[in-house]
């Protein structure tokens, strides 16, 4: 019979995955108010609040100082470090008027033309570092 896996050594595996947040039930927990923001801008007045003046806006939300300096930058992947759900994130970027392909680009450091290219393709390459820890 198996010993029971300590599930906090589990998850912390995910982090060793190099250019990937997985979003786990931490990271919910951490980013609950944040999505929960996001969320609020499918509706149309809270876009147009928003972007009158963003600051004023996020202020009504508990988040951090990270997390709304975060939004403030349209830093996408410091937004998922800090518990951003990617799905509620993209109301964000849809208020700015971006398509989810270019927010996305920009998360990688591609054009969004490469970007599109590269997942045409099939997505990137399974070859190069594997492991953050390993550098292999």
């Amino acid at each position: 019979m198996n010993a029971p896996r300590d599930i906090h050594a589990y998850l912390a595996e995910f982090d060793d995955i190099p250019g990937t947040r997985v979003y786990t039930a931490k990271r919910a927990r951490q980013g609950y108010h944040m999505n929960q923001f996001a969320m609020s801008l499918m509706k149309p007045e809270n876009r147009a609040r928003f972007k009158a003046d963003e600051r004023a806006y996020l202020d009504e939300w508990k988040l951090s100082g990270e997390q709304k300096q975060a939004i403030l930058d349209r830093d996408y992947n410091r937004c998922l470090d800090l518990g951003g759900n990617i799905y509620f994130l993209a109301k964000v970027f849809s208020t700015d008027g971006k398509s989810f392909l270019q927010a996305v680009g920009t998360m990688t450091g591609m054009s969004p033309e490469d970007y599109q290219a590269m997942m045409i393709a099939g997505g990137r390459s399974p070859e190069g570092v594997r492991s953050i820890r390993e550098k292999c």
